[in-house]
Formats: C-alpha cells, sequence, structure tokens
C-alpha cells in the first residue's frame, strides 16, 4: 500500500508512464480477449468426452462477447471502432465543445467557490514560506544579484516624479499600517531581553560614579557656595565629604541587580512594554506623534533630502553601483526574512492579507477562469483531446475490459450450467 505521500505524487506522473501503462494494461486487455477466442476454438474443434469441456467451452464463449462488447464501449468513448461510422460512437470528439463548457463550469462551481478557496489558502503558509525562502542566503544573494543588475535600468524608464510619488505612498501606507506604540513595546522588549538596557544601565552607573570621584572638589565647592557664611569651612568640608560618600556608596549598591531601585526600574520598563502594546489610551498617543512627527517640516526635508541622495545613486552609472545596490537588497532582504521570522504576530497578519487579496482575485475572476478552460479545451484539436483524456483514465478503461471479459464468461458458465440443470430434470 502506498504511503498518503507516495499515493499523492503518483497522480503526477509523467506523461510518458502513463502512455506506457496505458499500453501495457491493453496489452493484458487485448492478450485475455485472445486467450479467450483460443480456449473457445480449442474446445470446438476438441473431440472428447470429458465432462468439463463444454463449460470451459461456455465460459470462453460468453468472456469473448464480453470482452469484444466492452472493447467496443471503450473504444467508441474516444474514436469510431474500425473507423466505421457507427452512430453515436467517437463521443468525446463529437461533444468536445460541452466538454470544454461543462468542465470549466465544473471547476468554477466545485473549486472557485469562497468555502473551497478560503479553505486551501488557510493550508498554505504562503508569507512563512517567503520568509523561509528569503532566509536562504543563496535565494537572497540570486535575487538580490538580479536587482542590483536590473533595478537602476528600470528606474531609469521611468519618470522621477511618479517614481517618488509611488515610493512615498507606499511608505506612507507601510507606516500607518504599523502601530507606532507596538514597534516601541516590541523594540523595547527586545533590548529589555538582551540585556542591552541593562547594560546600558550599568553604564550609566559607571560613568556616574567615576564623574563624582573626579569631581569631588567640584561638589565640595558647591556645597560651599550654597551653605551659609557663618558656617564654618571645615564643617562644609566635611559635609561635602558625607555628601560624596554617601552618594558613591549608593551608587556602589545599585551595581547589585537585586538592589530595590534596579527591581522597581525593572517593574516599571515591563509595565511600560506592556502598556505601549495594550493600552489604548498610549496607542492613541503613540499613533499621534507619529502623524505629529511625520507632518513636522523638519522630518520632511531631512526624508525629501535622503530620497533625492538616493535618487541620484540609482540613476548613476558608477562601476560599482550594481554590487552596492546588491549588497543592500541582499542585507534587506535577510532582514525582513528574519523579521517576519521572530514575529509570528506579523506573519500571520501579512499571510491575512495575502490570502483575502489572492480570495478576491480568484472570485473576482472565477467566471473568467472557467470561460478560460472551456475555451482552451475547445480549440485542442481531437486527436489531442483524445489523447490527454485516455491518458488519464484509458489505464482503468482497460481493467473495464478485463472485467468485462471475466464477468461475461462467468454469467455465460451460469447461465450454460442452469441450462444443463433444467435439461437434466
Amino acid at each position: 500500500m502506498l504511503e498518503p505521500g507516495r499515493r499523492g505524487l503518483s497522480r503526477w506522473r509523467k506523461p510518458e508512464d502513463r502512455l506506457a501503462e496505458l499500453k501495457r494494461m491493453r496489452a493484458i486487455a487485448t492478450l485475455l480477449l485472445v486467450t479467450m477466442t483460443v480456449v473457445f476454438i480449442l474446445t470446438t474443434i476438441m473431440k472428447s468426452d470429458q465432462v468439463w469441456i463444454p463449460y470451459v467451452r461456455a465460459f470462453a464463449e460468453a468472456a469473448m462477447v464480453g470482452a469484444c462488447a466492452d472493447w467496443f464501449a471503450v473504444v467508441a468513448l474516444f474514436r469510431r471502432p474500425f473507423g466505421l461510422p457507427i452512430p453515436h460512437t467517437a463521443i468525446v470528439p463529437a461533444n468536445q465543445q460541452r466538454i470544454g463548457e461543462s468542465l470549466g463550469r465544473f471547476i468554477t462551481n466545485n473549486f472557485l467557490t469562497r468555502k473551497a478557496i478560503s479553505r486551501q489558502l488557510a493550508e498554505i503558509d504562503i508569507a512563512g514560506s517567503v520568509a523561509r525562502w528569503l532566509g536562504d542566503p543563496v535565494n537572497a544573494r540570486k535575487l538580490a544579484a538580479y536587482g542590483g543588475r536590473f533595478l537602476p535600468e528600470i528606474l531609469k524608464k521611468v519618470p522621477r516624479l511618479r517614481l517618488g510619488e509611488f515610493v512615498g505612498s507606499l511608505s506612507r501606507r507601510g507606516v500607518d499600517a504599523i502601530p507606532a506604540a507596538l514597534l516601541a513595546s516590541r523594540g523595547l522588549e527586545t533590548l529589555w531581553a538582551q540585556g542591552q538596557t541593562q547594560a546600558l544601565l550599568d553604564s550609566a552607573i559607571e560613568h556616574g560614579r567615576t564623574w563624582l570621584a573626579s569631581h569631588e572638589d567640584f561638589i565640595q565647592q558647591k556645597v560651599m557656595e550654597k551653605s551659609s557664611r557663618w558656617v564654618p569651612k571645615w564643617l562644609d568640608a566635611m559635609l561635602a565629604k558625607r555628601i560624596m560618600t554617601g552618594l558613591l556608596a549608593t551608587i556602589e549598591e545599585m551595581r547589585n541587580p537585586n538592589h530595590p531601585w534596579r527591581i522597581e526600574l525593572k517593574k516599571a520598563i515591563e509595565k511600560v512594554i506592556v502598556d505601549l502594546a495594550t493600552d489604548p489610551d498610549m496607542i492613541a498617543r503613540g499613533e499621534a506623534l507619529k502623524a505629529q512627527w511625520f507632518a513636522h517640516p523638519t522630518f520632511l526635508a531631512q526624508i525629501e533630502f535622503l530620497w533625492t541622495r538616493i535618487e541620484e545613486s540609482l540613476y548613476s552609472d558608477h562601476p560599482g553601483q550594481a554590487e552596492t545596490i546588491a549588497a543592500a537588497i541582499e542585507t534587506a532582504l535577510l532582514g525582513l526574512a528574519k523579521w517576519l521570522d521572530e514575529e509570528q504576530t506579523l506573519l500571520e497578519m501579512a499571510n491575512r492579507r495575502v490570502r483575502l487579496m489572492l480570495l478576491r482575485l480568484f472570485l473576482h475572476r472565477r467566471v473568467e477562469i472557467g470561460s478560460y478552460i472551456a475555451r482552451v479545451v475547445e480549440t485542442w484539436d481531437a486527436s489531442t483531446l483524445v489523447s490527454k483524456l485516455e491518458l488519464q483514465v484509458g489505464k482503468d478503461l482497460q481493467y473495464v475490459r478485463i472485467n468485462g471479459t471475466l464477468v461475461g464468461g462467468l454469467v455465460g458458465l451460469s447461465i450454460f450450467a442452469a441450462t444443463r440443470w433444467f435439461e437434466s430434470l
């Protein structure tokens, strides 16, 4: 018994393999007919009083009739038997147009429905497959090489104004699609999980301790300046010394990850990470800040300057331009693949959007797809249509011939035996 995977592959065998199987089964069916004919002839001319010979002859005779009848039925589907203009033969070529229309209608009504397409698309991880393909450095390098070679030539044929408008519109839609608060939450969460924030805090503590230790005289002077003139200088110096000692001791204690202040800071940052991702007020403030930021003249001027530099680079004919663009594309593709792989929420969102787009495309064009299938079938010549259908079902139809031979023989044998039994009464 074939395994599921092998069974699925067996449906997609090469045409030459199917043709070989068809010829083999056709030869077996024909050989069975010839065998029954030989048996019938031998049992007819054989002069013997053996009781079993008439029964064998009856079986062979009926098997011949069954084989010839089923041969005629199978052949009549695809062509005229012996080339004779027998009515209701060559059924497939005679109904080619109707077959094409029925096939197109069948696919439209059964395979291009919303339910069928949605179920099939749900089983395909489209964005994940793309991300995994792009994540392969070999694929990313090949695609980047094509982009570096052909992108400048393509862009030279596109008006700069339209290109700028397209890139701006595309970038704006991309920015609008990503919630600023959620993006900030993901970034802060990544930095915190990887220990970057803790390392930054440790570095700040060390810098603070070093700065205080090297500015002890400055702090003492400031204490004296703010102190009353009636306070003795030695008291000011002692007070400044105690302040420095206390500050340095506190900073030294904060090196410990379990220091209460650091624990409070950890809780506060984790709360900010959660609030940025879930709090409607934080999300709304993030979107408002994003809109304000992207509407600021300084930011827009910087974006325009950056795009101008990119345009100059893209439209230039520098010898190393293709390599530079390819390297940038490769880095971007690998980064995109890694991002998609790590951000399952983003991956699912991309899958939903791609599936919805494909669903709308198929549903909108389902009638046209059915009509296209019908037109293709109608344009085939009769021999092409016959050969394609025969390759698909011809092997099974040869089993019809074999079964017809055996079943016909058994029926004939049963009738002959029943007749002999009645005659003996």
